[in-house]
Parts: C-alpha cells; sequence; structure tokens
C-alpha cells in the first residue's frame, strides 16, 4: 500500500515538472558583446598643440637620437621604421634607413616614402621643419627637453602612450628609480663635493668650451657629489678662459669631447694646463658625453659612471 502510494506520488511530481518545463519561456540567449572601440591617444606636445592618434602609432620616424634610444628602450624598436643621421645607439638603429640631420637638415622625401604614422621631433627640431612634415600630410609629436629626471621618466611614458609600451614604461621608470635611488643613498651623506671641469670643446685650449646652469651635465655633477665649476657662468653652454679656470683649480677633469679624439695624456701638454689639481693628481677620465646629453634612460647611466669616477672610494 505504502509502495503504491510512493509510486504515484513520484508519478504526479514528474508529470508536474514536465507540463511546467514545457510551460515555460525558452531561454533568451545572452547578448552578443559590442566590440569596445579603442579611445584615441589625444596628448600636448612640446609645441602645444594637441596631436591626436587613432590608435598606437606602428610606423615611427625619429628625429633625435634620445628619441631613438627612448623607443627602443620600452620595447617599440621594432615599430621604428627611420632614424635621424646620428642615431647610433643601440646598434639595432643603425642598420635603419637615415632621415638626415645634419647641419639641421632632414630629407623630407625619404621621411614620406617610409609612411610613417608619426613623426617624433625633439626642440631641435625647428617649427617649420615641423609645418612642412604636416602639410606633407604627416602627423608630428614634438617632445619637449626635460629638465630633471622626474621629466625623463614623463619622456619615456609620453613615447609609450604614443606607441602602446605604458606597461614596459613603467616597468622601465621603476629600475631606473631604482638605481638612481641607490646612487643618492651613497652619495648624500658624503660631505666632500670636488670641484669638476666637464670639457666640451678643446679647439681653443685657452678658452675651452663647458657647459653651465640649466643642463643635465650640471645637474648629473651635482647629483653625483661633485660642484660643476661651469655653474658660474652665464649661460648653458659658454667658453671659460684658462685664467679662470686656474683660479677655479678644478680637482677632477671629465672629458666629455674624448669622442672627438682629445685624450687624457694630450691634456697635460696644454700650454698652463700642468698646473691644475686634476692633471698633477692625474684625476682626468674620457666620458661618453652621449650619456649626459641625450635626454633618455641612457642619463642613469651617465650618472652611475660618473658617481664612481667622483666619489670612487663609495663604490668600491
Amino acid at each position: 500500500m505504502f509502495r503504491h502510494s510512493l509510486s504515484r506520488t513520484i508519478t504526479a511530481v514528474t508529470i508536474i515538472g514536465l507540463f511546467l518545463s514545457a510551460c515555460a519561456s525558452p531561454a533568451t540567449p545572452a547578448p552578443t558583446p559590442t566590440p569596445t572601440q579603442p579611445k584615441p591617444i589625444v596628448l600636448t606636445d612640446g609645441l602645444k598643440r594637441t596631436i591626436s592618434l587613432p590608435t598606437p602609432a606602428k610606423r615611427v620616424v625619429s628625429m633625435a637620437p634620445s628619441n631613438t634610444e627612448i623607443l627602443f628602450a620600452i620595447g617599440a624598436g621594432s615599430q621604428v621604421v627611420g632614424r635621424d643621421e646620428f642615431s647610433d645607439y643601440p646598434v639595432e638603429a643603425k642598420s635603419l634607413p637615415s632621415v638626415g640631420g645634419s647641419y639641421g637638415k632632414y630629407n623630407m622625401e625619404a621621411i614620406v616614402n617610409l609612411q610613417p604614422d608619426l613623426v617624433l621631433a625633439t626642440e631641435i627640431n625647428t617649427k617649420e621643419q615641423v609645418k612642412t612634415l604636416e602639410d606633407l600630410g604627416l602627423t608630428v609629436y614634438l617632445l619637449p627637453n626635460p629638465t630633471d629626471f622626474d621629466g625623463m621618466y614623463q619622456y619615456l611614458m609620453t613615447v609609450a602612450q604614443l606607441t602602446g609600451h605604458e606597461t614596459q614604461a613603467s616597468s622601465l621608470i621603476e629600475r631606473l628609480k631604482t638605481r638612481v635611488k641607490a646612487v643618492q643613498n651613497k652619495i648624500l651623506p658624503l660631505s666632500s663635493r670636488p670641484s669638476v671641469f666637464y670639457e666640451l670643446d678643446s679647439t681653443d685650449p685657452n678658452a675651452p668650451y663647458t657647459s653651465g646652469p640649466g643642463t643635465f651635465v650640471n645637474l648629473i655633477i651635482d647629483m653625483a657629489g661633485g660642484f660643476n665649476i661651469g655653474n658660474k657662468l652665464s649661460s648653458p653652454w659658454a667658453q671659460i678662459s684658462l685664467e679662470e679656470l686656474v683660479v677655479q683649480n678644478p680637482a677632477i677633469i671629465l672629458l666629455g669631447d674624448s669622442a672627438y679624439g682629445v685624450s687624457v695624456e694630450s691634456v697635460a701638454t696644454r700650454t698652463g694646463w700642468s698646473a691644475l689639481d686634476a692633471v698633477k693628481n692625474k684625476r682626468v677620465y674620457a666620458f661618453d658625453d652621449n650619456l649626459v646629453s641625450r635626454p633618455g634612460p641612457r642619463l642613469v647611466d651617465g650618472l652611475e659612471q660618473m658617481a664612481k669616477l667622483i666619489h670612487p672610494e663609495v663604490f668600491q
């Protein structure tokens, strides 16, 4: 009796379930998501112009060595299709087509033929050159020169936004900041600041050119624990007389013009230079000027190398 009742109950429940299923509305398929349209990249450049790209640039022409170094450093090297004549780092850049740049003259036809969707310029490029390129139908973004390391980091991120490499740039910036902090931790506790003469051009050894205030050379000498004697000059790039050099009597001489054949040994043979402490104490060093004259990630290399030359005692 109990079994028959249970069987009838199960049968009834089953029938009711089937009835309700039959009456239920068919399941509505999930709507197909609408593809998200990429947002255009809109930035203000060094000429205060609003520059817009529909998507990150895939074909870039670099008009300055600093731009080229940045593009490769953030992972956008494969997107560079042309470079200025002086872009020589990294070595891969040298195999790219050159668009000129010697004496400020660029081959505009060559740039157009490379079909870039972005031309990356800097302050060494004139407004007239930018306008000429724009009149030829090209998009030009002019990067302003940074004046400190924070500005350089922003410089990297701007190029990353233009080329779609923000993640790589963020990682690079963090590594650079860590390296700068490591130098600062060694330099800040020091009380001595040796005087430094940074030579740019000694064509006239009685009045060589040096780097004054407002330059990365001046900033990096200071951050590396030295005192730039050119800081007393009235302009960023100026000549200093031999007489003034003798009065200042630098403890260290850095030859930023060593790439042009100026040797450490030749400095002692200049008339009047043997009286300088840097010469007498053999603290004259060749230095790669590209590390402090190109506003890009290798500025940190320049800081590290300069700090080791000025304060070798804390970098043993």
